[in-house]
């Protein structure tokens, strides 16, 4: 199949292009076709017509989205929606990447495909949005939200993942400071990009599907588990998200359920610590 992938320059789009790789991948670099351009991406999508389109562009940086909210809408909202129109123009498939902050966290469990969203900042408003313009515009999509992502590539909007900051920060310290009252479901790239695979190569009907590594933890067990499978003796000390004073108010517990994608039947994702411990071995 011809398939076409936005983003593939950041750290998940490197990984689809590798998982995607017995396929004929067209590569929609930046350069090429900006997302926030209509124009362009009509262009790249027209010319290479391809059975499927995978949007992983994104403006990620969550803190910078609060004071650069105009941009963060121009990328994650309405260029979701340039790629949505073009995608149903050209009859092609859409699997668009979304995320867990479309959440508030209030809930005090893991969210399902079903639960209301009510994000707290502008990066999970502008996600939103885009998620409304891909199921407007594109009917045959798939909204596939994700959690804590980490990858051994470099993310483009934001550089080092979180568990290469724990790494780095263990080179210098013993002792690292680490939120404890903000919840996530820590997902490998390579394991969310092997489910995007299953989902081109054997489509489930269009809707919206939560592919995170199983489980949960808050951000200071993270640290904990990463140093621990890295063989770092480092202390993390656990404070509340208050104190740390980030610009973008998280949500308490975004954790997610992968309940749609099992209930059709998939395979599930393995555990979050199994696949940290995968990423540390590979890198």
């Amino acid at each position: 199949m011809k398939i076409a992938i936005f983003g593939i320059e950041g750290q998940l789009g490197r990984d689809l292009a590798a998982a995607l790789a017995g396929h004929e991948v067209i590569a929609a670099t930046h350069a090429r076709a900006d997302v926030t351009d209509a124009a362009a991406v009509t262009a790249v999508v027209d010319e290479a017509r391809p059975q499927w389109v995978v949007n992983a562009a994104a403006m990620t940086h969550v803190d910078r989205c609060e004071d650069e909210a105009r941009a963060a809408f121009a990328v994650n909202a309405a260029g979701a929606g340039n790629v949505a129109r073009a995608c149903a123009a050209a009859g092609a498939r859409l699997v668009h990447v979304s995320t867990d902050y479309v959440f508030d966290g209030a809930k005090g469990a893991p969210y399902v495909e079903g639960d209301a969203p009510g994000p707290l900042n502008v990066y999970g408003a502008s996600k939103l949005a885009g998620e409304h313009l891909v199921r407007a515009q594109c009917a045959a999509h798939a909204i596939v939200r994700t959690s804590g992502l980490y990858g051994l590539h470099p993310c483009r909007g934001k550089g080092a993942n979180f568990v290469e900051t724990m790494l780095a920060l263990a080179l210098a310290r013993d002792r690292v400071r680490v939120v404890c009252d903000e919840r996530l479901s820590p997902t490998f790239a390579e394991d969310l990009a092997a489910v995007v695979r299953g989902l081109i190569e054997d489509p489930l009907p269009p809707g919206t599907y939560h592919v995170v590594n199983e489980g949960g933890c808050a951000w200071d067990e993270f640290a904990r588990e990463i140093f621990r499978v890295a063989g770092k003796a480092v202390e993390v000390e656990p404070i509340p998200a208050a104190e740390w004073g980030a610009a973008a108010r998280r949500p308490a517990d975004s954790t997610l359920e992968n309940r749609a994608l099992y209930a059709a039947g998939r395979e599930a994702t393995p555990p979050w610590r199994d696949a940290l411990r995968r990423y540390v071995e590979r890198r």
